[in-house]
């Protein structure tokens, strides 16, 4: 069987004397959508800084593609093909839809490397047309896209880079429920096309239809960890709203009522 593009064994972080994370282990396969699942505090954001480059970890493996790695730089993460794409997005709100798509690749023309913009719009459009996003003014800035327009730019850029991990972090946050579904119909295309996603997200409402595989984690640690054909929405939401915590409270609480 082909190694997972991403896996994770027993991986752990800790800032000083905190532990944000341990023992964490998931893969995050071709062609599949890996959800990691949680609330404020769970350690999503740690897991995805050491997906991405952006921090160590201090115990257990990570391995892409089968070779055991420690990146030291979200360039070093880049450069083996996992992109992340944060809420923030990391877009210039005044500058065009196609000058962001470009942004550190731009094409040159000339033989003093100028601007090509031309070919600048092309690529952006093409690319975007491509995922099924269409925008018709590739000049407007970003800034003026909705949220979830926004987000399908970030992902097409992601795509068009030849990223093979996609890493979304809580790419329908901020979202009303129609931007939301524009979002995750793209994170299934980016799934079609062979990538491996990992999406995350506190929302199992959003995570369940899309997801493959599910993670949560609570205070650093996994809480589950479930394919899914082992769990279902229903089961799922109750386990992120406390699950077995939450039932032994109602039994408590009927105990004491009852008495």
């Amino acid at each position: 069987m082909t190694a997972p593009l991403i896996e994770t064994i027993d991986i752990g972080k800790s800032y000083g004397g905190v532990v944000a994370l341990r023992d964490v282990s998931t893969v995050v396969r071709a062609g599949e959508v890996t959800c990691v699942l949680g609330d404020n505090g769970a350690g999503k954001s740690t897991l995805i800084k050491i997906l991405a480059g952006v921090h160590r970890h201090d115990r257990g493996d990570l391995r892409v593609e089968g070779e055991r790695v420690r990146f030291d730089s979200p360039r070093a993460a880049l450069d083996r093909g996992i992109a992340t794409v944060y809420q923030d997005l990391a877009v210039v709100p005044l500058m065009s839809v196609w000058r962001n798509f470009v942004l550190g690749f731009e094409p040159t023309t000339g033989p003093f490397r100028l601007l090509d913009r031309k070919a600048g719009r092309e690529i952006a459009r093409k690319a975007l047309t491509d995922m099924g996003i269409e925008i018709e003014d590739m000049e407007q800035p970003v800034g003026t896209l909705s949220g979830g327009q926004r987000q399908c730019v970030a992902i097409a850029r992601a795509v068009h880079r030849g990223a093979k991990v996609l890493i979304l972090d809580e790419p329908t946050a901020a979202l009303g429920v129609k931007q939301a579904g524009v979002v995750l119909k793209y994170v299934v295309q980016a799934r079609e096309r062979g990538l491996g996603v990992v999406l995350i997200t506190h929302n199992p409402h959003h995570a369940y239809p899309v997801g493959d595989r599910f993670l949560l984690l609570e205070r650093g640690a996994v809480l589950g960890a479930y394919e899914k054909s082992e769990i279902d929405l229903s089961e799922l939401t109750r386990q992120m709203a406390g699950g077995a915590e939450l039932d032994a409270l109602r039994h408590e609480l009927a105990r004491v009522i009852g008495s």
